[in-house]
């Protein structure tokens, strides 16, 4: 093949793969504008996290750093638990971070747990090593009841994780934010907008609902990708 064919083949290659993103990036635009993103990451939080049960271990699974929105949120989710079943133990699993697992710490004393009932899983650095590691750090967990406190797009993979590795009683308490019941609308003249600007004021799906579920459609594509690579690796 000559050196112009390749060429010629080369910008084939990039003209349809410029094309595919083009069109996937308007798919996304438009997906935006209906509740789908929604209710997929509703989906993922809550298919396989129902529970019936009273836990044993409370189990928080690390986002991030300390403080961050995605572990405060669960940590808070935590505290509530942990008040509704006095009894329960609470595992922190994070990867090892000093710093970090001290502050989760701490955030659970301030609202009053006792410091007896928290326990550290620090050397799993995926969901799956965190499993093994706490079946053979927690003699019998296995046969415990399990509840896993974890971010919505992560729960039905951890919940298959664990039960993937041999638990037999896992539920999961997916952290989902709260929306505010604010009336965020606005007076555009009144507040000196600009009269050649579009007043979208009282538009809150335009100002708020659309980039959020913009942002949770990468989170989704993200997370199924992580299950496609953990299902073909057989973790769950």
């Amino acid at each position: 093949m000559t050196k112009n064919k390749w060429v010629r083949r080369i910008f084939s290659c990039m003209k349809y793969l410029v094309f595919s993103f083009g069109f996937l990036f308007l798919f996304l635009i438009i997906l935006a504008f209906t509740r789908i993103p929604f209710d997929v990451h509703r989906w993922l939080g809550t298919h396989e996290s129902a529970y019936h049960f009273k836990p044993g271990y409370i189990l928080f699974l690390g986002g991030s750093g300390m403080p961050s929105e995605s572990n405060l949120i669960r940590l808070y989710y935590v505290t509530r638990l942990s008040e509704k079943y006095p009894d329960a133990s609470i595992i922190l699993a994070h990867p090892v971070d000093t710093i970090v697992i001290s502050l989760m710490k701490e955030e659970l004393l301030v609202h009053g747990i006792d410091s007896s009932r928290i326990f550290i899983e620090k050397y799993g650095t995926n969901t799956r090593e965190q499993a093994l590691k706490m079946d053979s750090m927690f003699a019998g967990i296995k046969e415990k009841n399990v509840l896993v406190v974890t971010s919505p797009e992560n729960m039905y993979r951890s919940v298959r994780v664990f039960r993937k590795c041999g638990f037999l009683h896992v539920g999961g308490e997916p952290a989902f934010e709260n929306a505010m019941s604010v009336d965020l609308s606005y007076n555009h003249r009144v507040i000196g907008g600009k009269t050649f600007m579009p007043d979208v004021s009282g538009n809150m799906k335009l100002r708020y609902t659309f980039w959020n579920y913009l942002k949770l459609e990468i989170t989704c594509l993200r997370e199924f990708t992580a299950i496609i690579y953990y299902k073909m690796n057989g973790w769950i």
